[in-house]
């Protein structure tokens, strides 16, 4: 008979989860914001462990697989029974220090070879723990503690790490250096890694026949989550901004991440400005009020850069790139006007970056995250956009979960 299914999601300021029943109705989701920063494994099993155990006994009792997503790049530091050594690296952690280091070992540049990518982000932490270490990201990590078993590494979530999707392969040169034992053996993305270790099923009151399925990317399950056209572009409006969409073939470029989602490629690229800078500056009813009082048909006036610190991945890959919060007007609502036309410039930014490296010009774009419930951004971003912008609230973990249902359905 056919079983439930668990999605887990672990973002930029939380974890989620998502379960689909065997029809891929969403039955139940909830999510829980860390404790500290996003950078500590303690704080991502601990919201895990809230959540899983929060499912209704009815369902949970009976899921048949589960996926788990994170957020791509977020490296973790381990020794080969899993035990963090220190806390993770985050996704927007650059390390220009290595660039030198990266043109020697990755001389033709790509998403490895970014001082803003996974793999500077191992060099740091090789350089700090030694070469004996593993290094797996987020969501591999907490797939591998499931398991109790921490050999795997999916493939979307390394790709900036160095796995060569085309070629199903580390990229020539990285498997033989001194470290090379820390890179993890890849699977594709909704491959079936093994069944739940006991203890673990034992502590999270769940089945000991549920299977652990590989998971992706977060950006990747909000892509599976909103079902797009063959003319949509997705835009993920969380901590950070996501531009993604479906293409006949890989497209390279500084920033640009390539993944096989469903047999198809599924290209874009993550800027490191989003929601998390507007948070920063504002609670969140503070942001609904002002924002409700911005004219989304007339101009600010202002030119801001919203990111939270120095360094850029894409649309344009600067470590160095500084922002602009400044100057900041008295009306704290013509403020936040500025800054939303500040990020929707950056998601123009990368659309075009996107067309210009051969990317189909999206139609329309699905805007995904919590910044889609802002009905006045969305309409800066549709005049910025000059195409249609339209909001989905199925939650990202519903898309790891649909990952899980069609590895139990094959």
């Amino acid at each position: 008979m056919p079983q439930p299914v668990l999605g887990i999601d672990l973002g930029s300021s939380g974890v989620r989860v998502a379960v689909l029943d065997a029809e891929g109705v969403l039955v139940h989701n909830a999510s829980v914001d860390y404790e500290s920063e996003p950078n500590k494994p303690d704080d991502w099993l601990l919201g895990v462990r809230t959540l899983v155990r929060a499912v209704p006994d009815q369902i949970r009792n009976q899921l048949g697989a589960v996926a788990v997503d994170g957020t791509s790049g977020t490296l973790v530091p381990c020794n080969h029974v899993g035990i963090p050594l220190a806390d993770a690296l985050l996704y927007n952690d650059a390390c220009p220090e290595f660039a030198a280091d990266l043109r020697e070992l990755i001389p033709e540049g790509g998403p490895a070879g970014s001082s803003s990518g996974s793999l500077a982000r191992a060099m740091r932490l090789i350089h700090r723990h030694g070469p004996t270490i593993l290094l797996r990201h987020q969501a591999d990590w907490i797939s591998g503690w499931l398991l109790s078993d921490w050999r795997w590494g999916e493939e979307g979530n390394n790709v900036r790490l160095g796995w060569d999707l085309e070629r199903n392969a580390w990229l020539p040169g990285l498997i033989d250096q001194a470290w090379g034992q820390a890179l993890p053996q890849i699977c594709p993305s909704g491959s079936r890694l093994g069944l739940i270790d006991a203890e673990r099923a034992n502590e999270l009151d769940l089945p000991h026949q549920l299977q652990v399925i590989a998971g992706t990317t977060d950006s990747n399950v909000a892509v599976l989550a909103a079902d797009p056209g063959d003319d949509d572009g997705i835009t993920v409006l969380g901590t950070t901004l996501v531009m993604k969409r479906f293409t006949d073939r890989p497209i390279r470029g500084p920033g640009i991440t390539q993944h096989r989602v469903g047999g198809r490629w599924l290209c874009g690229g993550a800027s490191n400005a989003g929601g998390g800078v507007l948070s920063k500056l504002f609670d969140t009813s503070v942001l609904q009020e002002l924002s409700r009082q911005i004219d989304p048909e007339s101009d600010s006036g202002l030119c801001l850069r919203p990111y939270p610190g120095p360094g850029e991945r894409f649309p344009v890959d600067d470590p160095n790139l500084q922002p602009v919060l400044e100057p900041r007007p008295v009306s704290d609502a013509l403020y936040l006007h500025g800054l939303l036309e500040g990020l929707a410039e950056i998601e123009q930014q990368g659309w075009r970056c996107l067309t210009e490296l051969g990317a189909p010009a999206p139609r329309r774009v699905i805007s995904l995250g919590g910044g889609a419930r802002n009905p006045q951004w969305r309409r800066l971003r549709e005049r910025r956009l000059k195409i249609p912008v339209v909001s989905c609230f199925r939650p990202p973990a519903a898309g790891a979960a649909r990952l899980a249902l069609d590895a139990v359905a094959r």
